[in-house]
């Protein structure tokens, strides 16, 4: 089966527990075949008057101790079992995040947040079910089913069993068909979960802006559409697992009706006795369990080779980076140098970088200029690690940076985006995102950097305020002083800032970069941004349009060539004196 092929790591390593739950439920399935045969037995025995009450008592007290040691036998399978279960969801949790950790942008544009969840929710825990539920199923049938036959045939009679077990190949063919149609509609069901999840994690996080347009009612509406999809195809599953106990419980009463009839029959032919009869119909009582147990064995099967379908596909997907098999050793990133790089963006048909070249030693500053849309933040993105490269045209110490190990390229770098993510705890743990240990020193000299000491003064609980989902109880601002504190926290090699003050009055700029001069000297800074007094200071400066590379030079240098770099400084000049 696909589905043990494909957990065949986790089987190999807990078979032991499996094979321990599995020995004891076989151990409880031949034990509670005992007690029909006393109740057979204590039932002629009382027909001919032969019975004492000493032997009754016994009998009585024997089959109590069995009850007992069922129970315990029982609990220690269950446990045994499902704890198995309770700890392959964890697992995969554990490895689904840890490979989506490994993943590039490109990866998240094929795959929308609401499907990731789907899969880390819902299909896993539907694969959980199987590992530890159908198991239980599997065996019940198989071992249940096996020692009640067994002993009905040796103990009863065999042509009794077989009259009775006449229907069981219908209900096998029937639920085989049903089970083929249960996975393609989870399928279904599941793909539907996840729209639904990516709809409502828009709304949420959208909701003011919704409420902006007044658009309330229409997403609504729209969210009330995209449920009334996930119930009708949860609703067309739930339609066939109903199918199967009504199966099961006419297959059953015909097996009872044949039992019972013909087994009067051999009564007064003197083939079996009244105890004999009895006894057999309990055994088919408990052959009703193992049949229940294999319509469900079949339908938790066909959920969870369905869930995990979807969950092996998404692991097999391969980052777009990988280190090379012997990385080169660098310590510090001496400096960075680009020759010639182009770059497209993997779903892009045009570059976004076109034959872009710089030098920065270590301790300078690049600014990064240009119109909206000119290649700036991809420029910054390169360094990150998040896309492939061409080869030899990215170079850090000298070193291509394909040669570099992708975790160590990470490490030099700190990374202030335009987006900035904030987590719903307190200012504090936000700031300490890339440096969970450091000190309330560090913690409040990083704050002060940034210009954000007031603004943490002023909050209900200083550093300990909680911000909200996405830092939603601050302003743009304060966003961005915080993500920039985060930043200068860990004292990167490398710091790069992604038109990250562009929230900030020009005072507050001036601050905040006067500080980074100050406490980054030796180290290398990239910033990017609209506002030109930003890079002013900076040792080199590119400006770029459609992802060229027009003019560079020093900030004197460019406002000697009088290009766009300085039309643009003269106007935001005017406009700042202007406001003044």
């Amino acid at each position: 089966m696909s589905f043990v092929t494909r957990l065949q790591w986790f089987f190999k390593w807990r078979w032991g527990y499996y094979a321990l739950a599995i020995t004891i439920m076989a151990a409880v399935n031949l034990l509670m075949t005992v007690p029909p045969r006393m109740i057979g037995d204590t039932i002629d025995r009382i027909k001919v008057s032969s019975l004492t009450s000493a032997e009754l008592s016994q009998t009585v007290m024997l089959l109590v101790g069995l009850s007992l040691l069922l129970y315990v036998l029982t609990y220690i399978w269950i446990t045994t079992l499902f704890g198995n279960s309770a700890l392959i969801e964890k697992l995969l949790r554990g490895r689904l995040l840890a490979h989506l950790t490994k993943m590039t942008p490109s990866f998240f544009q094929r795959n929308s947040t609401g499907q990731l969840m789907a899969l880390a929710t819902n299909d896993i825990l539907a694969i959980g079910q199987t590992a530890g539920y159908g198991v239980m199923t599997l065996v019940n049938t198989l071992v249940g089913a096996s020692v009640v036959i067994i002993t009905m045939v040796t103990l009863i009679n065999f042509k009794l069993m077989l009259a009775a077990l006449i229907p069981l190949p219908f209900l096998a063919i029937v639920i085989s068909k049903l089970g083929k149609q249960v996975r393609t509609r989870f399928l279904e069901a599941q793909a539907s979960f996840g729209v639904m999840n990516d709809h409502a994690l828009e709304s949420i996080s959208g909701i003011r802006v919704i409420r902006s347009y007044v658009q309330e009612d229409n997403d609504l509406n729209a969210f009330d559409k995209v449920t009334k999809q996930v119930m009708v195809k949860n609703q067309r599953v739930s339609i066939l697992n109903a199918l199967f106990q009504p199966l099961i419980s006419l297959i059953v009463g015909v097996s009872y009706t044949i039992g019972i009839g013909y087994g009067s029959y051999l009564v007064f032919q003197d083939e079996i006795t009244l105890g004999q009869l009895i006894s057999f119909n309990i055994y088919l009582g408990m052959l009703i369990w193992p049949m229940i147990s294999f319509g469900e064995f079949i339908n938790v099967l066909q959920r969870g080779s369905a869930s995990a379908d979807r969950l092996d596909t998404s692991l097999k997907v391969e980052p777009d980076l990988k280190d090379t098999a012997s990385p080169a050793k660098v310590d510090i990133p001496t400096s960075i140098e680009m020759k010639g790089l182009t770059f497209t963006y993997p779903t892009a048909t045009q570059p976004s970088l076109v034959d872009v070249s710089f030098c920065l030693e270590r301790g300078q500053t690049l600014g990064i200029v240009g119109r909206t849309g000119s290649g700036k933040s991809t420029l910054l993105k390169q360094l990150l690690r998040q896309y492939p490269v061409e080869q030899e045209k990215l170079f850090l110490a000298g070193h291509p940076v394909e040669q570099i190990a992708i975790d160590q390229v990470k490490r030099w770098v700190a990374y202030v985006p335009q987006e900035h993510l904030l987590l719903s705890k307190s200012i504090r743990d936000n700031i300490a995102l890339g440096k969970p240990d450091a000190t309330d020193a560090e913690i409040a000299r990083a704050v002060e950097m940034a210009s954000f000491t007031s603004d943490v003064e002023g909050m209900p609980e200083g550093l300990r305020t909680i911000v909200g989902e996405n830092g939603v109880m601050l302003s743009g601002g304060q966003k961005q002083r915080l993500a920039i504190a985060r930043a200068l926290l860990i004292d990167s090699e490398i710091l790069l800032l992604d038109d990250s003050l562009s929230a900030v009055d020009a005072r507050t700029e001036s601050r905040i970069l006067h500080h980074i001069r100050l406490e980054r000297a030796g180290k290398t800074t990239l910033i990017s941004t609209h506002r030109l007094s930003a890079v002013s200071h900076a040792n080199w400066i590119l400006v770029l349009d459609e992802g060229r590379v027009v003019e560079e030079g020093t900030h004197e240098e460019l406002m000697h060539i009088g290009g766009w770099y300085r039309e643009q400084w003269d106007r935001q000049q005017m406009e700042a004196s202007l406001e003044e």
